[in-house]
């Protein structure tokens, strides 16, 4: 069962290339057709440097990018069929375009319990920098772990 002494714990840093033919795949999977996300003439007519990126993806693409994806839940010893996502955030402080080369920092911010034991919340925050160093997002997902045998 993941306790407190797993707050503070840090991953691996994931390095991702924002590349347009696979933006395009996770649009097209979405039935995403706001042409800001998809022609370079609108996402400029709308104040963007390149095409952006919608928010959640930034979710998918350090899991695509993470050669360890599930690096959290083995270092925390957490079981996968066990696992329901709870939830996700973002907070953009830039805009993330395509061509941009992304490095996501992730760490464990909070553990709670609750239902008597019976489930435990664990928080992860990651903080997203693009290639100039800036700091374009923070993102959190929040994960419920079903524990065995509590009631």
């Amino acid at each position: 069962m993941v306790d407190q002494s797993a707050v503070g714990r840090s991953f691996t840093p994931v390095t991702a290339h924002v590349e347009p033919g696979r933006l395009r795949y996770f649009l097209n999977t979405l039935g995403e057709r706001n042409p800001v996300y998809r022609d370079e003439a609108a996402a400029h007519a709308a104040g963007y440097s390149a095409i952006p990126v919608p928010p959640t993806y930034l979710f998918c693409l350090e899991l695509m990018d993470n050669e360890r994806p599930f690096e959290f839940l083995t270092d925390l010893n957490i079981d996968l069929a066990r696992v329901l996502h709870g939830e996700q955030r973002f907070i953009y402080h830039a805009p993330v375009v395509v061509g941009d080369t992304l490095t996501f920092k992730s760490r464990v911010t909070d553990v709670a319990d609750k239902k008597g034991g019976a489930m435990t919340m664990v928080v992860v925050e990651t903080e997203v920098t693009n290639q100039h160093g800036v700091r374009v997002a923070d993102t959190a997902r929040t994960i419920v772990v079903r524990n065995q045998g509590a009631s």
